[in-house]
């Protein structure tokens, strides 16, 4: 009997411009994405959807400023894409062919501040923002880390300290330092597929997904921080959490004064000299998703990225103390992280938002689910940053890591002659 299974999706049968998602002034019904229907949630219309949030949902603007953009000088090579490498499950890959494996929409990568590699597909182009997702969290841990490196925050200090509100809730007697490395013990279920996890009702708090019939929940992030309970103690193991991210953009925003997109803007996205403004989407009260909802272009990303190698300076100028990069790259500590369970991750830790790998380029990256990384790897003097919009939206990102971190350190060696 013939095998009447259908073909698993590529990138190339997925191609939003080839299946003419969102074409036409009005597109047809079936071709249409909205977010009142959740329709830009599903793939794979989400290949159009991650590339054009502004369109889908309420937006704060992160401005560049008035400056010129920083240069990112070109000196692309064509010996990237035969660049051989094993996958963590034994398979012979080639560098351009993990491009196409992971549903890339965009991605640059950069040797010694120069765009060595660059590629976009689908619906993305160079101008254009592309959700970030969980790479937002670093963002936020980095503005953190600079507030405590002023003395604005004290990682020690109880999260109550900033927020009182959170008295009765899980973090009532977490510090600042649980939740910058997600060490708090609280129960939030990061499962993208079970319709109970409390990841949902964030989704729904946040607005991004259509409450369940007869909903009486929290509609705001805020108001949802505050029903979550304690499950565990704090301090003991890495977990993995949007809501501890959430709880400490709530601290930074309060003990800043500014709200988080206007934080961005005068602390990092007007001193990197980017190319275009960025975005973040907000909640229904217009409080920025510090958690994942962040959306820039994937040069600026590299930019940002290429300012973390060289130790916060860039532009000409220091964005990001020192002290505060060198904490982020030295990471935490690795017993902590390795009770999470990351088949994938061994000997990694998480420090400050930040994956830090402790490879042999001390690589350390800012993740997001369904591929999204800025990967910086001082060891090999490389960066890279892509955006993505594969299938899974996996926490840890297994899936995609077995190919995609094999596929970075032989670019990696390959660029440094390691």
């Amino acid at each position: 009997m013939p095998d009447s299974a259908q073909p698993a999706p590529t990138a190339a049968s997925t191609d939003p411009v080839a299946l003419g998602v969102m074409q036409g002034v009005p597109p047809p019904a079936e071709k249409t994405v909205r977010a009142s229907d959740s329709t830009s949630w599903r793939f794979p219309n989400t290949r159009w959807s991650f590339s054009h949030q502004r369109e889908l949902g309420p937006s704060a603007g992160i401005r560049r400023g008035p400056g010129a953009a920083a240069a990112l000088p070109h000196a692309l090579r064509d010996d990237l894409d035969a660049v051989p490498f094993t996958t963590q499950d034994g398979r012979a890959m080639t560098w351009g062919e993990s491009v196409a494996e992971n549903f890339t929409d965009g991605l640059v990568v950069l040797h010694r501040g120069q765009v060595v590699y660059e590629t976009y597909r689908g619906a993305l182009t160079p101008e254009r923002p592309h959700l970030a997702m969980s790479v937002t969290k670093s963002f936020c841990g980095l503005l953190a880390a600079m507030l405590a490196h002023e003395g604005a925050i004290d990682p020690a200090a109880l999260v109550t300290a900033y927020v009182p509100e959170l008295e009765g809730s899980a973090f009532g007697d977490a510090t600042v330092r649980h939740v910058m490395d997600m060490t708090t013990g609280v129960r939030y279920r990061e499962d993208y597929v079970d319709p109970d996890a409390e990841v949902r009702f964030y989704g729904v708090a946040a607005g991004w997904s259509r409450p369940p019939e007869g909903y009486a929940g929290p509609t705001t992030v805020f108001d949802f921080l505050k029903t979550l309970k304690k499950q565990g103690e704090h301090g003991e193991a890495f977990a993995y959490k949007t809501c501890n991210t959430e709880v400490l953009g709530w601290i930074v925003q309060r003990a800043a004064g500014q709200a988080f997109a206007d934080l961005l803007s005068e602390r990092i996205w007007r001193k990197l000299g980017a190319e275009e403004d960025g975005y973040v989407m907000v909640d229904g009260a217009g409080f920025a998703l510090c958690g994942a909802g962040l959306n820039v272009t994937t040069r600026d990303l590299a930019r940002f990225g290429e300012m973390m190698r060289l130790g916060g300076t860039f532009n000409g100028q220091r964005v990001v103390p020192e002290a505060v990069v060198a904490d982020i790259a030295g990471g935490a500590r690795t017993e902590d992280f390795a009770k999470a369970g990351y088949v994938t991750l061994p000997g990694w830790s998480y420090r400050n938002q930040w994956w830090v790998s402790h490879n042999r380029f001390g690589a350390y990256t800012a993740r997001g689910i369904h591929g999204q990384v800025c990967y910086v790897a001082p060891g090999a003097e490389m960066v890279i940053a892509r955006f993505a919009s594969h299938p899974t939206a996996a926490n840890g990102n297994g899936p995609l890591d077995r190919v995609s971190l094999p596929a970075y350190e032989a670019i990696g060696a390959h660029l440094s002659g390691a």
